[in-house]
Formats: structure tokens, sequence, C-alpha cells
């Protein structure tokens, strides 16, 4: 009876919300027809999705946490630390914080565009405050949501906008982020050559050659300094040439900058690229980070720049990277823009931190030479000098796949499988072990 009445007010696949579907067939063994679950119920929207593969530094940082050896390294991890291992926070950045707060300021919404003082000042930055783009106005710089959401902004841009080509030629190899943002805005990737295994330095010829290949109005990607995952820059000298080359195949350059300061040690050295190439003529499109240079990693500040013919043009384009960013995330983030734009415009405080990024670069250099003489005094025969030739934050040591597997399991030294690492992990008291385990799968 209690069946057939349940059947009848309560259709099948229906169970009404305050009876337990667990309790009433226990009640009721002749309604387990009646109350199977709705297919509707138990389908899912998602089913179809893939699991995506595991991102390969987040892989090393997990297999660095699980492993217990008192002596393992994590040289994985982009992102500067001390010489005790530990993470950095500038002083001009504490002092610059402590200034912002005691001005008791609002945290109403900033401009599509960004925080005016620190736009203008990140162009002056890249630019220089000479440049004759800024005395004319013929740029538009946006703040952005660090290195990364620079890369969106100006992909999106060029996807809309460079109708004359849809294809961007990334060094080989280049930072893995740039082939998806790139191929997520619809964009054709192409590669050229850049990295030479047997020297672990600089293609020139094959970079020569490639160029020289490039259809015209293609669009090129190139690493102001420190490039990465490498550590390989052109010389000034190689640099000219392949202005040259660039500019006499009508190609349009898109600079990636997160490291300017950070490299050399002299923001004026390691932005020369930059401003050669507008030097020469070329209206290039930048993206800038400061999330290594002033070690702003969480508050993801950067900044776009398109350089332009002249200020109407500029304004133009203005118009149309607003239009951009609006459905994205409408405004950028305020409290980096602001940390940053203090240091840039506040005289005592921007001294610090020039005094402080040379002081992280040349730490950083310092690592490179003392691995390379500790690996000499190991014994080791092999070449080590392109680990002080190569600049900036990483480094790609010429290991192969199985010596890396062979220094993690045997050293519990961590690392990506194409033997690049992170200097920043190095330190005095660990350099002499890293020696050792790399001298140890290199003999």
């Amino acid at each position: 009876m209690y069946a057939e009445e349940l059947k009848t007010y309560y259709p099948l696949h229906y169970c009404p919300v305050d009876v337990d579907r667990r309790v009433l067939p226990l009640l009721f063994p002749e309604l387990l027809l009646f109350v199977s679950p709705s297919p509707l119920c138990c389908s899912s929207w998602w089913g179809g999705v893939q699991m995506g593969p595991p991102d390969p530094i987040l892989g090393v940082s997990e297999a660095f946490k699980r492993d217990t050896s008192p002596k393992k390294m994590n040289l994985g991890v982009g992102a500067y630390r001390d010489d005790h291992g530990k993470p950095f926070v500038l002083d001009c950045v504490r002092k610059a914080e402590a200034l912002i707060a005691s001005k008791q300021l609002d945290k109403e919404y900033l401009a599509i565009g960004g925080l005016g003082d620190f736009t203008k000042s990140c162009a002056q930055l890249a630019l220089g405050a000479d440049s004759e783009v800024l005395k004319s106005g013929r740029n538009i710089t946006v703040q952005t949501i660090s290195g990364t959401g620079s890369l969106c902004i100006g992909a999106n841009f060029l996807s809309r906008f460079h109708s004359a080509s849809r294809d961007v030629y990334l060094p080989k190899p280049s930072w893995g982020n740039h082939t998806p943002i790139f191929r997520d805005a619809g964009m054709q990737l192409k590669a050229y050559r850049y990295y030479d295994p047997s020297t672990c330095g600089f293609d020139f010829n094959g970079a020569l050659d490639d160029i020289s290949k490039m259809p015209e109005k293609s669009v090129i990607m190139l690493h102001a300094c420190a490039h990465n995952p490498t550590g390989v820059d052109p010389k000034p000298e190689q640099w000219k040439e392949i202005a040259d080359l660039v500019k006499k195949r009508d190609l349009l350059v898109f600079f990636d900058m997160a490291y300017q300061g950070f490299a050399s040690g002299d923001i004026d050295r390691d932005a020369w690229a930059v401003r050669h190439f507008i030097e020469q003529g070329h209206k290039i499109v930048l993206s800038q980070s400061f999330a290594k240079n002033m070690g702003l990693y969480g508050e993801r500040v950067g900044g776009f720049t398109v350089v332009c013919n002249d200020a109407e043009e500029a304004k133009r384009v203005e118009s149309q990277l607003k239009i951009l960013i609006r459905p994205m995330y409408s405004n950028p983030p305020m409290n980096g823009a602001r940390i940053a734009a203090t240091i840039l415009n506040t005289p005592d405080l921007y001294k610090i931190w020039l005094e402080e990024v040379h002081g992280m670069a040349n730490r950083i250099i310092k690592m490179r030479e003392q691995l390379a003489a500790n690996l000499k005094n190991e014994g080791s025969t092999l070449d080590w000098q392109h680990v002080i030739d190569q600049i900036g934050m990483f480094c790609f040591t010429g290991l192969k796949p199985e010596q890396v597997e062979r220094l993690t399991k045997e050293f519990s030294v961590y690392m990506t499988k194409d033997g690049r690492i992170s200097m920043a992990g190095v330190t005095s008291s660990n350099v002499g072990y890293l020696a050792h385990g790399i001298h140890a799968v290199t003999k």
C-alpha cells in the first residue's frame, strides 16, 4: 500500500526532500525500483574534461617537499632567495609600504589603464628618461597583472589589430608560458634557432639564418635580457646585427623584459637592446615585470607599452587597449603599483633600490663563479665557462635528462629535466655540495 501511494504521489526517479533515500528502501524494500537516482542528477556537465598534465615546475617543488634529506636543494623555482636560502623582501619595498600606509589612502578603483604615476615611471625605466618616444608622446603604457598579464594583453592586441600576419616567432627554447599565451590568443606559433646545446651558448648564425627567412610583417619575440630559460643573451654587436636584419625583413618586435636590473645589476645595461631597437626606428611592443627586480612576486605589477608613429596614433591604441582590458579584469590591482611608483618616484628609495637590485644580481653572479670554481676543484675536466657567461636567474647547465635524474635520486638536487637550474637557489653553504653532485653525474 505504501509503495503504491508513494508511486502515485512521487513519480519514478523523484523523492521528496524530507525523505532520506538511505532509510526509505529499508522501510519499504519494494520501493527499490522507484527511488533509483535520476540520470539527470548523476550526470556531469564536465564529464568530458580530461586531466591536464602537471606543471613541470610545480612537480619539481612537490617532489622536493616530500624529500627528507637534510641536504636537499630546490633549483626549480624562479624566485630570488638570499644567501641563507630565504625569501627576500627589499628594504626599499618595506620603506615604500610604510610611506604609503602613513598617507591613509583610499582603496577606490584604479583607471582601466592603471595608476598614472606607475605607468609613466614604468615607461621611463624601460625607454630612458631622455627617450624621444616619451618626449613626443608617441607611446602608450598600461598597467598590467605582472609580466604574464602584460603578455596576454599584448597577444590579444596583436590578434585583434596586427592583421598583416598571425605568425609569432619564439626563440627556441623560450619561456614556457609564451606558447599558451600566444596560442590561446589565436596567433600561429613558429620558432627560430637561439640556443646551441653544443656550446651552451647563443646560436648567433642559426638565429640570423632563421630571421632572414621569416615572412615580412611577422612578429618576433625577443628577450631583452637574462633570456629565460637559458640565461644566454646576445652581445651588443650581435644585437645590432639582429636589429638591422629584423628591420630589413620588416618584422614587428615584441620585447619581453622581465629582469631589468636583475640581470647585470645595471638597469641601463639591461635595457640596452630595447633602446637600441627604438633608436634604429623599430616601433616595438614591450612587456615589463616588477616581480624579479623589486621582489614583488605576489603583488603582480607589470606594464605593456606600444611605441607608435605619433601621439595621435598612441591615443587610438590606448582606447583599444582599454577596450581589451575592460572585460578581462576591468582595472589592475592597486597596492603593487603604488609600491613600485613610490620607489621609482622617491629619490632616496630609488637610490636604495638601485643598490639592492645590484646586490641581488651580484649574488647570482658570485654563485655562478663559485659553482664553476668548485666544479674545477672537484676535478671536472669539462668546460664550465658557460655557467659564468650566462646571465640572470637561470642557467642551462648542459646536463642531460638521465644526469638530472641521477642528481635527484642520489643527491636530492631538484631541477627541471632539461638541466635548467635557478641560480637563486644556490648559496654559499650549498654550492660545494651542488658541484660535487654535478661532477659525480658528469664525469
